[in-house]
């Protein structure tokens, strides 16, 4: 059974696969941005099927989203924490999408019942389309 070290690696590293991603997660599982409603943006989702679609969405606006620079600070079996950061292009602009997150991920019988990241939100709605820093 995977800790929940492993999920969260694993997670990172298939990002670029909705459904493997989507796949680690329990069918309640949640994956949970909470900042992203000032947004205006979905910060909440559940269940293989609403994670798979969440993460083919963000593939569509940044296709080569992924995560580097993967530390981890907290590791038991039931729970992870790790900052990862993003650089990569969104897709038809001259903008680059710049990000670190900050994810605490919980297992439970070796699929993942939640992940929780937070971000910069400042640095996402400069990407996607807010102002622009010289």
């Amino acid at each position: 059974m995977k800790t929940a070290v492993q999920l969260l690696q694993n997670y990172l590293d298939s990002i670029q696969d909705p459904k493997a991603a989507a796949a680690l997660f329990a069918a309640d599982g949640v994956l949970e941005l909470p900042y992203l409603q000032t947004l205006g943006l979905p910060h909440r989702v559940q269940g293989p099927a609403e994670i798979e679609r969440f993460i083919a969405g963000l593939l569509v606006k940044v296709p080569d989203f992924r995560f580097r620079n993967i530390q981890f600070f907290i590791d038991t079996p039931s729970q992870a924490f790790g900052e990862y950061s993003v650089k990569a292009d969104v897709a038809g602009t001259d903008r680059v999408y710049r990000q670190t997150y900050a994810g605490r991920l919980v297992a439970e019988e070796g699929k993942i019942k939640l992940l929780r990241e937070s971000l910069d939100t400042l640095a996402a709605w400069r990407a996607f389309g807010g102002e622009q820093t010289v």
